[in-house]
């Protein structure tokens, strides 16, 4: 692992809430030292580090304190107490418009943000026509950005961050704006950034990002820490958050609180047990077992396949493979099986869920906690395994 570049040290932040405010001087005067205020901490004693080269993702529920902590690393806001060192060229994107007067134009705020990241103007110059290619703004560059679209301001605001070759780069929420050929082009750019060894700290709600493109996740819940490891284990305790406060995360329909049905153990089985990985197409079980603490009558046991960088490659439940559980009472036993796993080398997890035949309820999840690996004996690339020979006639 590399050096510490970002170093965030028992970092709190607490702000003044004022209720009532005086409207005017006079009221002002007949109230003095009578406004009514309480203090608001939005971090509590906050410890992380990133390292060189990695990309670490907040994952938090509106309100936990992300979008303030990424503020206190870009030095934005000054934290109440801790410290926050950094050690690098810093880009951030902390906001949609961040840096942009409305008055001036794209090509006039793209040096304006270079300004405010510390960047000369002849640098700006060197690099402007990539800034306004990377944003696709080329007919609108000598417009007002006040006449912009929220994607637009998007765009601007992100192809400067990137092109001003920064060793640590802030993101907040950006990659959930645009259209989704825009979001694609800024994934690329960041796995560029990536493979050039860059830092990179990223605000999202969405956890397939942070599976996508973190090496970490860090999830906060009312300004404190609450979970520092793997995407994977990141994406869990998110979940986990939301589920305690009974909010239902994005992109799921549901959630059953009571846990009427759930995983009492998983296990993946290889065809042979002495050997710790997979050879492309041998057969593979995943084996669960499931409890019900009451009779149920709606229940879908599903599961989804992952490649080490988070992207779905197979999305499938009990009920589309015409599988019907009845009435689930107590223990039982689902079992999946592969007749042949068509992938080469690299490490793979398995998502689970427990569901109703709607989706409209879920009883039960685990996000890619159960793993295993495929050893590609051949010199084949890729990522699929096609079961094909080649042949040579005579003319």
């Amino acid at each position: 692992m590399g050096a510490v570049v970002i170093e965030i040290d028992a970092v709190g932040k607490t702000f003044r809430l004022h209720h009532d405010r005086p409207r005017s001087v006079k009221e002002r005067l007949i109230r003095f030292g009578r406004t009514e205020s309480e203090d608001f901490a939005a971090l509590h004693d906050v410890s992380l580090d990133v390292h060189e080269g990695e990309t670490v993702g907040l994952l938090g529920h509106n309100g936990s304190g992300k979008s303030t902590l990424l503020k206190c690393v870009a030095g934005t806001l000054r934290p109440t107490r801790g410290t926050i060192r950094t050690r690098g060229r810093l880009a951030a994107l902390l906001e949609l418009g961040a840096g942009f007067h409305p008055d001036l134009t794209g090509r006039e705020n793209v040096y304006l943000n270079g300004s405010i990241l510390g960047i000369p103007a002849r640098e700006i110059d060197r690099v402007f026509d990539d800034i306004v290619e990377f944003s696709e703004l080329g007919p609108f560059i000598d417009n007002q950005v006040k006449h912009y679209s929220s994607g637009m301001y998007a765009r601007l605001g992100f192809a400067v961050a990137v092109n001003v070759d920064p060793e640590i780069l802030l993101v907040d929420e950006v990659l959930a704006v645009g259209d989704e050929s825009f979001q694609r082009k800024c994934i690329d750019r960041i796995r560029r950034f990536q493979s050039e060894g860059r830092s990179i700290m990223l605000v999202t709600h969405a956890p397939d990002i942070v599976r996508q493109i973190c090496d970490r996740g860090a999830v906060l819940d009312r300004g404190e820490l609450v979970a520092l490891g793997t995407p994977g284990e990141a994406v869990r305790a998110y979940r986990e958050t939301l589920a305690a406060r009974g909010v239902q995360l994005a992109g799921d329909t549901g959630r059953d609180l009571t846990g009427a049905v759930r995983f009492t153990a998983v296990s993946v089985e290889l065809p042979d047990p002495e050997r710790p990985a997979l050879l492309p197409g041998e057969p593979l079980v995943v084996r669960t077992r499931i409890r019900a603490e009451r009779p149920v009558d709606d229940v879908v046991v599903a599961m989804e396949l992952h490649d080490h960088d988070g992207y779905r490659l197979l999305g499938v439940n009990t009920d589309l493979l015409g599988v019907d559980l009845g009435r689930v009472d107590g223990n039982h036993e689902v079992v999946f099986r592969f007749g042949a796993v068509p992938l080469l080398d690299g490490e793979y997890a398995i998502s689970l869920g427990i569901h109703t035949h709607d989706g409209g309820t879920e009883y039960d999840h685990r996000d890619q906690l159960e793993r295993f690996s495929v050893m590609n004996p051949t010199r084949v690339q890729g990522r699929v395994h096609f079961d094909l020979t080649a042949e040579v006639r005579p003319g």
